[in-house]
């Protein structure tokens, strides 16, 4: 996969899923606790959420970097936009914040 096949999908994946997580691992078996972290907020607040494992291609996994400029994994998008990483996401679920922020973006959450 080129550089540019790399960004054409990481584009499509953050545009055509409303909640779009860039990891190492998968939900089912982080392979970082940064990402498992992550993993753990967005399933104790019910969001339903797509993820890519960067580790399955280093393309992707620096690929998402430059796409967002920021420099660390994981990545969460949000309808399109780069939220951030695993201590902004902790930051504002401690806060009480990003239950707002699922809710102002229409997000899918189970109850």
């Amino acid at each position: 996969m080129t550089e540019n096949l790399a960004m054409d999908r990481i584009k499509h994946q953050v545009l055509e899923n409303d909640v779009m997580l860039f990891m190492k691992g998968s939900p089912v078996f982080p392979q970082c606790g940064f990402s498992a972290a992550v993993v753990q907020i967005l399933n104790h607040m019910g969001v339903k959420y797509s993820s890519t494992d960067v580790l399955e291609d280093p393309e992707v996994r620096q690929g998402i970097k430059d796409f967002s400029n920021w420099p660390t994994i994981p990545q969460l998008y949000v309808k399109g936009e780069f939220v951030g990483g695993c201590d902004i996401l902790r930051e504002m679920f401690e806060a009480g914040e990003l239950e707002d922020y699922f809710d102002k973006a229409g997000v899918l959450r189970e109850s």
